[in-house]
This record gives C-alpha cells, sequence and structure tokens, in this order.
C-alpha cells in the first residue's frame, strides 16, 4: 500500500489510501494559497485519544510509513526530528507539542488550533478550512463540535476515508447524546465502512462502539456477543489498550448478563475483566479501572462457594471494591460511590472471617453513609434498601433493637413505594428478630 500527497481542492479518491504509487510533489506558492501543503493521506485522526487523536501528520517519504502505523492503531518505533511536536503529542505534553508548533503552514496552523491549551482559538476557522482544502477543511469543525464550540457537526461534503469516517464519527455521538439510537448505529456503519481500507485503528475502535450500542438497546443476544467479539479481534491488533479493555468491559459485562440464565457465563465474564484489568491500571484510567474492579467484583461474589478455596474469591472482591472506592467518591462519582459501598458492605456481612464482628460494624457505617446520600424524598427505594441492609447488619451484631427501627422504616417506605416483595422481605428480618427475642412478631 503507497499514500498520495496532493496539493489541489480535488477530493482525494479510494486510491490516496490502496494502489496508488504517487510520489509527494513539489508544491507551488498558488497551491498553498488554496490547500495545505502536504495534505498526505491516510491521516491517523481518530484513532488515539484526543488531542494527539486530531492532530494531522505532514506529508513526505519520511512520513509515510508512520502515518500508516498510527493509522493501524500503532506506535511507531521512531519520529523524525520535525515531528517532535507530534511526538511531545502523542506522548501526553500537550502543552510542549504546542510550543514546538511554530510554522505557518496548514498543517502546523490547524494542530496549533487542536492543541490551544485552554485558551482562545488561535486561528479563524474559515481561513483554517480554506487553507486545509476541500479534503481536510471540514476536520476543523468536527474538532469543533467536538470541543463545544458547535451545536451540531459538521455535513459530510464528499470526504473519503478515514476524513468521512471522522465526520460520520461525530454525527454518531451526536444521535446518541440525543438518544437517536437508530440514526447513530446507522452513522457508525457508514464510519466502519469508510475507514475500513484506510484506517484500520479508527475502523476497529467504530466497530467495537457499534457493538456495544447495539448491546445497551438488544442486551446480551448471540448476535450482540457476535458483534463483541469481532470487534474485540480487531482491536487486539492496535496498541489502543484503553479502548481494548473498554471492550473488555464491555464483553464481560454482556457475558456478566448471560449469566442469569447460564452460570457458566460468570466465568468468561471473569476471564474478559481480568484481562481488561491487565490492560490498564488506576494510575493510566482511573475510571475505567474502577467500573472493571466492582464488575469483577460482583461477578465473584454471585458465583457459588462449593470449596474452601473459594473463599479467596470474597477477599479478591473485598479489595477490588475497597480499590474502587478509592477513585469513587462522594463528590466526584456520587451514583458509582453509592453503589459500589453498597456492594462491599453486603460482602463485608457475607464473607467468611475470623473477624465478622469487626466486618458488620464496618458494614453498619458504609450503609449509614449511603442513608444519608440517598434522600429519602428524592431516592426513596435507594434510601430504604440502604436501610434494610444495615438493619440486616445488626441483626448480625445483636442489635436487635436498633436493627427493628431501622428496619421498620425501611419496610414502611417500601410498602408506600409499591415495592411489595422488598416489604416482605424486611418482614421476614423483622420476624427473625423477634423469634430469637422471644417476643412476638410485628403486627
Amino acid at each position: 500500500m503507497t499514500d498520495r500527497d496532493t496539493a489541489t481542492d480535488t477530493a482525494v479518491t479510494d486510491s490516496a489510501v490502496t494502489d496508488a504509487a504517487v510520489t509527494d510533489a513539489a508544491v507551488t506558492d498558488a497551491a498553498v494559497t488554496d490547500t495545505a501543503a502536504c495534505c498526505a493521506r491516510p491521516q491517523p485522526v481518530g484513532v488515539f485519544p484526543l488531542p494527539a487523536g486530531f492532530l494531522l501528520v505532514p506529508g513526505g517519504d519520511d512520513t509515510a510509513e508512520l502515518r500508516r502505523t498510527l493509522a493501524a492503531g500503532r506506535h511507531p518505533d521512531t519520529w523524525p526530528a520535525r515531528l517532535l511536536a507530534l511526538e511531545l503529542a502523542y506522548r501526553g505534553d500537550i502543552v510542549g507539542a504546542a510550543a514546538q508548533l511554530d510554522g505557518d503552514d496548514p498543517i502546523d496552523r490547524y494542530n496549533r488550533f487542536v492543541l490551544r491549551p485552554g485558551g482562545p482559538p488561535v486561528e479563524d476557522p474559515a481561513r483554517l478550512r480554506q487553507a486545509l482544502g476541500a479534503e481536510l477543511g471540514i476536520l476543523v469543525d468536527v474538532v469543533r463540535f467536538a470541543l463545544g464550540d458547535l451545536a451540531e457537526p459538521p455535513p459530510l461534503a464528499g470526504e473519503t476515508g478515514e476524513i468521512a469516517a471522522l465526520v460520520h464519527s461525530a454525527h454518531a455521538a451526536h444521535a446518541m447524546a440525543a438518544g437517536r439510537t437508530g440514526e447513530a448505529a446507522g452513522a457508525l456503519g457508514r464510519a466502519v465502512a469508510a475507514a475500513w481500507e484506510a484506517s484500520p485503528g479508527l475502523a476497529a475502535q467504530l466497530l467495537s462502539t457499534a457493538a456495544d450500542l447495539r448491546r445497551s438497546v438488544e442486551g446480551p443476544t448471540d448476535d450482540v456477543l457476535a458483534d463483541l467479539t469481532a470487534a474485540l479481534a480487531a482491536l487486539d491488533a492496535t496498541e489502543l489498550v484503553i479502548a481494548r479493555a473498554e471492550l473488555r468491559l464491555a464483553l464481560g459485562a454482556a457475558h456478566q448478563e448471560r449469566a442469569r440464565d447460564d452460570a457458566a457465563a460468570l466465568r468468561t465474564a471473569v476471564e474478559h475483566y481480568l484481562a481488561a484489568l491487565r490492560l490498564i491500571s488506576v494510575d493510566s484510567a482511573p475510571e475505567l479501572f474502577a467500573a472493571v474492579q466492582v464488575n469483577l467484583a460482583t461477578a465473584y461474589l454471585a458465583m457459588p462457594m462449593s470449596q474452601a478455596s473459594d473463599q479467596l474469591r470474597i477477599g479478591v472482591a473485598i479489595q477490588g471494591l475497597r480499590t474502587a472506592l478509592a477513585v469513587y467518591t462522594p463528590e466526584t462519582h456520587p451514583e458509582q460511590w453509592a453503589s459500589t459501598q453498597l456492594n462491599l458492605a453486603n460482602a463485608l456481612v457475607y464473607a467468611p472471617s475470623a473477624h465478622q464482628k469487626d466486618n458488620l460494624i464496618e458494614a453498619a457505617a458504609r450503609y449509614q453513609q449511603v442513608i444519608v446520600a440517598r434522600d429519602r424524598d428524592t431516592d426513596p427505594l435507594g434510601h430504604a434498601r440502604a436501610l434494610a441492609n444495615q438493619g440486616n447488619a445488626l441483626a448480625h451484631l445483636g442489635a436487635y433493637d436498633q436493627a427493628t427501627a431501622v428496619l421498620h422504616e425501611a419496610r414502611t417506605i417500601f410498602e408506600e413505594s409499591g415495592a411489595d416483595d422488598a416489604a416482605l422481605t424486611v418482614r421476614g428480618v423483622l420476624d427473625e428478630i423477634a423469634r430469637r427475642r422471644g417476643a412476638p412478631g410485628p403486627a
């Protein structure tokens, strides 16, 4: 596969990223006036995390292989010296990268526009679009949409390959944000088709997004699992570790849902979660790391205990939930924090341990934090579930008076909310407390 560099306004055809063998040509001053000095294709746009993923790579014999490598979702072994700014950006040094971009050609101007570190625009968008030319100019508005400067993504205007794919993916994101999942799915399909030959790394991620969208709509059907597995095969050929971990999480969640009807699916889910944790850390992707830890813990806790060694899973689950709570806080992730607190407290209640009393005391305290966080008026069922769980923990501790008061409050809320099954469960705990105290059951 060879590259074509163009200095005209003509849209780049598929030959730009497949069979054509056109060498870099000298660009006249007149051509520079209308377009970028070297609009080389393919470009690795949309492949790596932003903002580096929006940057353009200049044309030239020394960048052709690098562009193809990045477009495939892999990092180059070496960078040409003249691309120090891009190398810094891909390493995460955005300020340092921006400081290196001091040229006046359209590619440098566009890349400065992308890397503007929290400041005002450094380019007039209309002039920059014109300087980049018909095929690449649309990227200016794609970037503006991603940054929130435009309410809607730009319409496709004859772009091809990876550029068209990026525009389609912007339309998919816009549709998903508005809840138009069918429209989003169609845009993602067109994006995958456009990127397939030109940018394997982008195509793999789009395929993953499309498969996960189907999962959210259809559930873990056989077809959805097949799509997720195909996306994983495509992504595993890349170095896009965050995207691969995200897909492993999605696959694990799909199999965990299937475990309602097939207990063996839990083991497959665990395998995917463990694979995700081998790709990331709490430092490299804290929120994703925490989400995987929570899912892994809930999978472990759902597995039946058939032998003594299975108790180790409970310990791993508890430690994973504690790790997640280092990321989830009431201020930054209130819903995830409350859910993780409940899962941890539940695990502490039922975990076999030589320190069961200490575990129960800790669990009761964690339930109390959730009770305070989940307001009775705005989240009555969430508030009641935390009360019910706390009452159960207090009962295990033998604090019957306190447990009874808490459980009565929980039962009242469940009954008022029409949650009859939950109310019945709480009544069962109250009956058990009454039996243990040798008193009549509640009226």
